[in-house]
C-alpha cells in the first residue's frame, strides 16, 4: 500500500465513524416528528410515492446506460480514480446548483419540478462514479449497489448503520439482496430533504436556498460514493 492509499484508507475510516455517530437531539426529534406524520399518511399514498420514485430512478438509470461513454477512461491507481471522481463531483455540483437556482426562482410549480430533476442528476452521477472505479452498471447487482450508496447518503442514523453493514459485506450480501426496499428508500430520502426543499418554495429566497441545498446534497452524495468505492477497492486488494 503506497502513501496515497494509506492516507485514503484513514480518510475512509474517519468517514465511516462520522456517519455512524449518534445524531443530534434536534435531528432525532425531527425524525420522530416525521415518523409521526408519516404514520397518518394512508398506505395508498405511500405506495403511490414509492412507485413514482421507483419509476423515476429506474428510468434515469436506463437512460444513463444508453448515453454513457462507450470507452470510459481506465484508471489503474486509486489516486487516478479519486482525482477523476473529484472532477465529476465538481461538474455535477455545478449542474445541480444551476438547476436548484432555476427551479427555486420559479415559484411553487417549478420548485416541485426540482425533485425529479435533482434525482436524475444524482443517479447520473452515481453511474459515472461506478464507471470511474471500473464497475459495469449494466449488471443488475451494480445498479442495486449504487442505490445503496444513494440510501447511505440520504438516510437517518439507524438506516445508515444498516446500509453501511450491507455495503461493507457486499460480496456476501449481494447473493442475498436481490432487490431494494423502495418504500424505505423513498421515505428516508423524502424525510431527509423535506425541510430544505420546503424553504426552496418560499418566494424571494427560493433560488438561493435551491442552489445552496443542491450543492450540499451533491457534495454529500459525492463523499459517500468516493468513500464507498474506496472501501471496495481496499477489500478487493486484500483478497
Amino acid at each position: 500500500m503506497n502513501e496515497y492509499e494509506q492516507r485514503a484508507l484513514k480518510e475512509v475510516e474517519e468517514w465511516k465513524r462520522k456517519i455512524q455517530k449518534r445524531s443530534s437531539i434536534l435531528n432525532r426529534v425531527s425524525k420522530k416528528a416525521q415518523n409521526k406524520i408519516n404514520s397518518y399518511i394512508p398506505d395508498k399514498v405511500h405506495q403511490t410515492l414509492t412507485e413514482a420514485i421507483k419509476q423515476m430512478i429506474q428510468a434515469t438509470l436506463a437512460g444513463s446506460n444508453i448515453i454513457k461513454k462507450k470507452n470510459p477512461p481506465i484508471f489503474r491507481s486509486l489516486q487516478g480514480k479519486d482525482e477523476e471522481l473529484t472532477k465529476k463531483i465538481s461538474q455535477f455540483q455545478k449542474v445541480a446548483v444551476v438547476e436548484g437556482a432555476g427551479t427555486g426562482a420559479g415559484g411553487i410549480l417549478l420548485g416541485l419540478a426540482d425533485f425529479p430533476l435533482l434525482l436524475s442528476i444524482k443517479m447520473n452521477f452515481l453511474m459515472e462514479a461506478a464507471a470511474t472505479y471500473g464497475y459495469d452498471t449494466a449488471q443488475v447487482e451494480e445498479r442495486i449497489y449504487l442505490l445503496y450508496i444513494f440510501q447511505l447518503a440520504f438516510s437517518s442514523e439507524g438506516k445508515r448503520r444498516e446500509v453501511l453493514e450491507i455495503i461493507e459485506n457486499w460480496e456476501e450480501e449481494k447473493q442475498r439482496v436481490a432487490s431494494l426496499n423502495w418504500q424505505d428508500l423513498q421515505q428516508e430520502y423524502r424525510d431527509f430533504i423535506d425541510f430544505v426543499k420546503m424553504l426552496q418554495l418560499v418566494p424571494g429566497i427560493g433560488a438561493a436556498v435551491g442552489a445552496y441545498a443542491n450543492y450540499n446534497l451533491m457534495d454529500q452524495l459525492g463523499e459517500a460514493a468516493k468513500n464507498v468505492y474506496r472501501w471496495r477497492y481496499f477489500q478487493e486488494q486484500n483478497k
